[in-house]
């Protein structure tokens, strides 16, 4: 599950973890009294305001039919509410979004670190993530942060450290000061990136992050270390420990259909092509992608059902499906391990008698426990449903329906 910037950062000052204040608002009236709210607090004439999407690269972005970026700074409460104006209820376009961009429904108003002072600022980066080829957490950070760390890793990639984190334990004290020497800090910088870091990882592992990026990680001129950004994605299956994070899911950014996939606990990632996908398991579902793909076809979608396909998900996932005007075909695999065949074909009856007249071609693969019962119960329907019980059948069959779309 992905956080806005200001939900990340209100999480991470419970740890302790220093961030750039901000006050997240939804109307440009509201952005106008934070600018003034953060003035009085911190004297400092400018504010940044930041359109609050799940998505990277807000920097660059701009607002459809504008000049506006999805991040820009303000010198006075007029022209911050100018700003959010432009922003709020805009569709911002990024490098991440893609040509449909975002809507944004929010914005941050938050304060200015860019100020003047004895030593010189630095844009640092920082993450923390699995590395799952290592079975530990590692902590990647360079010198080099801001908005083109993805160049700094393609073309100098001796930029880039890591740091790996043994699972027994947390963040070693020798491993903290590590990391602040190579990020080149000294004297005070020095001993804040440390407790910066340490507090970081802490926050990391108490929240069941999945990833948790600082970009940029900034050291002030008055050497504090501040997360200036913070992207955190939580882990979904460990959202079950912390009701309260779950509350925070925002799903005016999600996919709609992927949301009502979720409201029957089907794993459903929407895709570009042209082939629906209704599949029970992750791996035979990539498997099934695979063999659309060599038979000509493109999926539209990965729907994992789980173990215990029944009528009612199903059916969701053949309603989920036909929502996309791209889909020529949908192929149903099903292996019959813990649930029967003949059960998942009666289930597929009744959720197509349910439906009504389906007019994309359906072409189902039953194999396992029953298959055989279960492809006479289907062809014995009277509905328009094509039955295989070899998956490369199922996949010709495909192949044939797309072409003749």
């Amino acid at each position: 599950m992905n956080l806005h910037e200001y939900q990340a950062k209100e999480l991470l000052k419970k740890f302790q973890v220093p961030v750039q204040e901000g006050i997240p608002v939804d109307t440009p009236e509201a952005a106008a009294e934070a600018y003034k709210h953060l003035k009085v607090k911190f004297g400092n004439e400018f504010a940044v305001v930041k359109a609050q999407i799940h998505a990277g690269g807000r920097g660059k972005g701009r607002i459809k039919g504008t000049e506006q970026r999805g991040v820009a700074v303000g010198k006075s409460a007029e022209e911050v509410k100018t700003i959010a104006g432009h922003m709020l209820g805009g569709i911002l376009v990024t490098v991440q979004t893609g040509p449909a961009g975002k809507r944004v429904n929010k914005v941050l108003v938050a304060q200015d670190v860019y100020y003047p002072g004895p030593q010189p600022t630095k844009e640092l980066y920082l993450s923390i993530l699995p590395d799952r080829a290592k079975g530990q957490n590692v902590i990647i950070y360079s010198t080099e942060g801001g908005v083109d760390i993805e160049e700094v890793a393609r073309k100098t990639p001796e930029k880039i450290y890591k740091e790996w984190v043994h699972p027994a334990g947390s963040l070693q004290p020798y491993q903290a000061r590590k990391i602040a020497f190579h990020l080149g800090l000294t004297g005070e910088a020095f001993k804040n990136m440390v407790q910066f870091v340490t507090r970081l990882y802490d926050a990391y592992l108490a929240l069941d992050c999945s990833l948790l990026e600082i970009n940029p990680l900034f050291k002030t001129s008055d050497d504090k270390v501040l997360a200036v950004d913070c992207k955190m994605n939580l882990d979904d299956n460990a959202l079950m420990r912390h009701p309260e994070l779950e509350a925070m899911r925002d799903i005016n950014e999600e996919d709609p259909t992927e949301v009502e996939a979720s409201k029957y606990n089907l794993n459903f990632i929407k895709l570009d092509g042209n082939v629906g996908c209704m599949v029970n398991g992750a791996g035979l579902a990539m498997a099934t992608m695979d063999m659309i793909k060599l038979s000509g076809g493109e999926p539209a979608n990965f729907l994992d059902v789980g173990g215990t396909a029944s009528a009612q998900t199903v059916e969701a996932g053949f309603r989920i499906i036909l929502k996309d005007p791209k889909v020529k075909a949908i192929l149903i695999n099903i292996f019959g391990g813990i649930v029967r065949c003949d059960r998942v074909a009666q289930g597929i009856i009744d959720a197509y008698r349910s439906i009504g007249n389906i007019q994309v071609p359906i072409i189902v693969r039953l194999q396992g426990t029953n298959a055989e019962e279960a492809k006479k119960l289907i062809e014995e329907s009277g509905l328009k449903v094509q039955s295989a019980i070899e998956l490369s059948e199922a996949a010709e069959l495909v192949s044939k329906a797309v072409a003749a779309a």
